[in-house]
């Protein structure tokens, strides 16, 4: 072995090993949190509810399956387990659509709904790649009232979930503290869109009413109240509800 050479293999087996600890644990190469209803890492993101570090990272609450924890185990998210805080609370019927907003997109087992230790709704996958969005309608069964759902994504070939938690008030109004969001005030009589919500994510194409007209989003928006953005904001005036 030549000088040149004897120097590039110690070096080579030198580093080997830093490389091996360095290098993290095998996760999951994927991130989502759930947007509507508005999800408790949804509203910290949007500002609506005053959070730590995952106000800048909602799609990054994962943990090991079988937790039953907003926060996903991650002590750096423990906001998302303080009750205490004023959620913004949905109301919703006996049943409603969940939205995933997924930012990467991972081989999937199973989609979870809870309600306390109580699965309420399972969606199995098969290890199939999802969309970037993925919808479920749940059925709440017989609870009523304020419920916190816990919305858990289970990766197919790793030992982590993703976990999303929503607060909501089945076959009610609000039932407390708004977390500074705002129903928009619309009678649901007069308009056919959902009545505008600040902690909600809205797409490009969704459809809202507030103050007796309909909004359409331009792009992505949360938190941006329609009618306040302006002629070349993200709100466009769809007019007044028939």
């Amino acid at each position: 072995m030549n000088h040149k050479r004897r120097i590039a293999w110690t070096i080579g087996a030198l580093v080997a090993p830093v490389l091996a600890v360095s290098l993290p644990a095998s996760t999951a190469s994927a991130h989502g949190w759930v947007t509507s209803p508005a999800s408790r890492q949804a509203q910290c993101a949007s500002g609506v509810v005053d959070c730590g570090q995952i106000s800048y990272e909602p799609q990054s609450v994962e943990g090991p399956k079988g937790l039953t924890s907003c926060s996903g185990g991650n002590a750096a998210f423990a906001e998302l387990d303080d009750n205490s805080k004023n959620w913004t609370v949905t109301p919703v019927g006996s049943s409603f659509t969940f939205t995933w907003n997924l930012t990467a997109r991972h081989a999937t087992d199973t989609w979870q709904y809870y309600i306390g230790n109580d699965k309420i709704a399972e969606f199995d996958d098969n290890g199939a790649i999802p969309s970037a969005t993925m919808s479920h309608e749940v059925d709440f069964g017989s609870y009523t009232g304020r419920q916190t759902v816990l919305a858990v994504w289970n990766v197919a070939d790793t030992t982590n979930a993703f976990y999303s938690c929503v607060d909501v008030n089945i076959g009610g109004d609000t039932g407390g503290g708004d977390g500074g969001g705002d129903g928009g005030g619309t009678d649901p009589a007069t308009c056919d869109a959902p009545a505008w919500n600040a902690g909600n994510v809205y797409v490009g194409g969704d459809t809202v009413s507030l103050d007796g007209h309909t909004w359409r989003a331009k792009w992505w928006v949360t938190g941006e109240e329609p009618g306040t953005t302006g002629e070349w904001g993200v709100w466009q005036d769809l007019g007044v509800c028939a």
